[in-house]
Order: C-alpha cells, then sequence, then structure tokens
C-alpha cells in the first residue's frame, strides 16, 4: 500500500486484487509485493563496498517508491568487520 502523498509503503496486506470484495482507501496504489523489484543493501565483495541491489518480492513497510522500484528505508550499513585470516590448523 503505497500512499500517494509521501511515495512510502504504509502496509503490506493480503488482497486478492478484487475490488468488489474490498477497496483500497483513497490515496493509495496497490502494488502486488511478490512481483515489484525492491532496492536493498547487499555486500559487494568484489569492490568491497555496499551497494542497493535489485530484488523482487522484498519490498516492505517505510520503503520509498519511486515509481520503479521500492527502496530500502535503511541506511547504508557501515563496513563489515575484517576477517582474520589464518594458516593451518589452530587447536580448540
Amino acid at each position: 500500500m503505497i500512499n500517494e502523498n509521501t511515495n512510502v509503503c504504509d502496509n503490506v496486506c493480503v488482497w486478492d486484487g478484487d475490488p468488489n470484495t474490498w477497496t483500497p482507501p483513497a490515496n493509495y496504489l496497490m502494488l502486488v509485493q511478490a512481483t515489484t523489484p525492491a532496492k536493498l543493501w547487499e555486500w559487494n565483495a568484489t569492490d568491497s563496498a555496499w551497494q542497493l541491489t535489485v530484488e523482487v518480492g522484498s519490498g516492505n513497510i517505510g520503503f520509498t517508491w519511486d515509481g520503479t522500484y521500492l527502496i530500502t528505508n535503511s541506511p547504508m550499513p557501515s563496513a563489515p568487520l575484517a576477517q582474520p585470516e589464518t594458516t593451518g590448523a589452530q587447536p580448540l
């Protein structure tokens, strides 16, 4: 349920799309979550950086609708902690 005044996803609901069984509130754009592309943060190991990647069906409450994508409202995560490098066996 995209609020057309704010372009923010206000809610996610189960609806068969039939306006005879339920009518969405005025000023709401209804999108099918399972087929709507969303942009989420994903770590790109090659570039060692976070990037927004497209994932269909992952949009959620609070995401912003830009007309094509639901974009996460989470800020870009900080860089992941470096993993220790080891060689050989380590005693447990």
